[in-house]
């Protein structure tokens, strides 16, 4: 509206001025009748054209999806009979519906604009680990169909939707943890710089499919289907560990020999703890499957694997939660922005709290229990703060920029000054130039 009286008091003012003597058309301006001038739009502000929100659409966003469907998920596995849990959890997963939904239809987008900022992200380093959250975020989704979603779309609905996401997800995921470690070794320029947890990406989706898997097993018709899955299951489960023990190592061995990286890099710590807690999750859900369908002593044996292997991989993955969270802290208090690796906060904290639930209940300790329901009250809190800063952000458009490349790192992820001398930064291989961050 305000344009339109823009337009007609400079048009007005142009036919009285050339008449009336001593007056000009500035007389009439918005500013000269009273009229507020013209606001700049905060709605995607920081981009060119409203268009350009699927030039730069990556895998990452992926982990939005993920974050929101473990949420529901938690909720449903806690050990704690409570049924308004349960109904409040339909809230997240169906939020977790509506961004798969979208971020599918942007990606599509994304490859039929920007065909080439698509390619490039596979031989990005930097990004490329990324392809790993698309095959997650769909079995995350999955079981929340059959965990949360029956009572809304029924039994039989949310078994096809579960089956139909993980099998999709599951071939997804197997062909993200061969190809992209594959593309990285081919590469032969890479360094302990380029090194980071998101490296865990690509190799976690097997395991996340191992323990989504054990939820279909009662549903297929015959034992012999059942055993093939259940097997399937602990295949993935041993495929997805090794790869992640190696990974691991690798990180391990930047952390101590090199440096953190880049600050905004420091959320992706967290990443290390969703193989070890989905681990733990997996064999506790394989298990009471194994004990039916295994003869013994194996599948008495494999039941009893949910308790010797989780308890020693759960303490890990707590101690591993302790240092990244002193990292974290030591960079807040430093300046931490804000990034879409926040979402790192979120789902590998839910593997954790989901194993923590099992535990509870295949050790029948009281402290368990407790401790998974604190840290579900984290993963709340994480989740409504990267959220709320998704949201943030991809109203002004600025979600939707491409991260700037980082120079390499020469010093802590915190920020903190580091000793210089030839000791402390040699380094044991080639420097090529850092691949630009996610």
């Amino acid at each position: 509206m305000v344009e339109y009286l823009d337009a007609g008091c400079d048009w007005f003012a142009g036919c009285v001025g050339r008449r009336i003597s001593g007056m000009s058309a500035d007389a009439f301006s918005s500013e000269a009748v009273g009229l507020p001038r013209r606001r700049d739009r905060s709605f995607l502000r920081e981009l060119e054209r409203p268009s350009h929100v699927f030039r730069n659409i990556g895998p990452n966003w992926f982990a939005a999806v993920m974050g929101t469907g473990i949420v529901a998920n938690v909720a449903a596995l806690l050990p704690f009979e409570w049924a308004a849990a349960k109904e409040l959890a339909i809230a997240p997963w169906a939020l977790a519906v509506v961004l798969l939904v979208a971020l599918v239809a942007a990606t599509v987008a994304h490859w039929v604009r920007h065909p080439e900022r698509a390619r490039a992200h596979l031989s990005n380093p930097a990004m490329a680990p990324f392809y790993g959250c698309p095959p997650m975020a769909l079995l995350t989704v999955g079981a929340g169909a059959l965990l949360v979603a029956t009572p809304l779309i029924g039994t039989h609905a949310a078994v096809v939707v579960d089956s139909a996401l993980w099998g999709l997800g599951t071939a997804l995921g197997l062909l993200t943890a061969v190809v992209v470690p594959a593309l990285m070794i081919r590469r032969g320029d890479l360094d302990p710089r380029h090194t980071f947890a998101t490296w865990l990406l690509p190799v976690v989706p097997p395991m996340v499919s191992a323990s989504t898997g054990a939820a279909l097993i009662p549903h297929l018709p015959t034992a012999t289907l059942q055993q093939a899955l259940l097997c399937g299951c602990y295949a993935m489960f041993g495929l997805s560990l090794v790869l992640s023990l190696l990974m691991v190592a690798l990180l391990w061995f930047r952390l101590i020999y090199v440096d953190g990286g880049p600050p905004r890099m420091v959320p992706t710590l967290w990443i290390v703890l969703g193989p070890f807690g989905q681990s733990v999750t997996a064999v506790g859900l394989l298990g009471p499957h194994a004990a039916e369908l295994v003869k013994a002593p194996y599948g008495t044996g494999l039941e009893a694997f949910g308790v010797v292997y989780g308890l020693p991989v759960w303490g890990f993955a707590i101690a591993w939660m302790a240092i990244a969270a002193v990292i974290t802290l030591r960079a807040l208090r430093r300046g931490l922005p804000f990034s879409l690796t926040w979402w790192s906060f979120t789902f590998p904290v839910g593997t954790v709290v989901t194993g923590t639930a099992l535990l509870a209940v295949q050790t029948g300790a009281r402290p368990f229990a407790w401790l998974a329901v604190c840290l579900f009250a984290f993963l709340l809190v994480a989740w409504a703060v990267a959220f709320a800063n998704t949201l943030r952000t991809a109203w002004t458009g600025a979600a939707f920029l491409p991260a700037p490349a980082p120079r390499p790192s020469s010093g802590p992820a915190d920020g903190s000054e580091v000793d210089r001398t030839p000791a402390a930064t040699w380094r044991p291989f080639p420097s090529p130039a850092s691949a630009p961050l996610p």
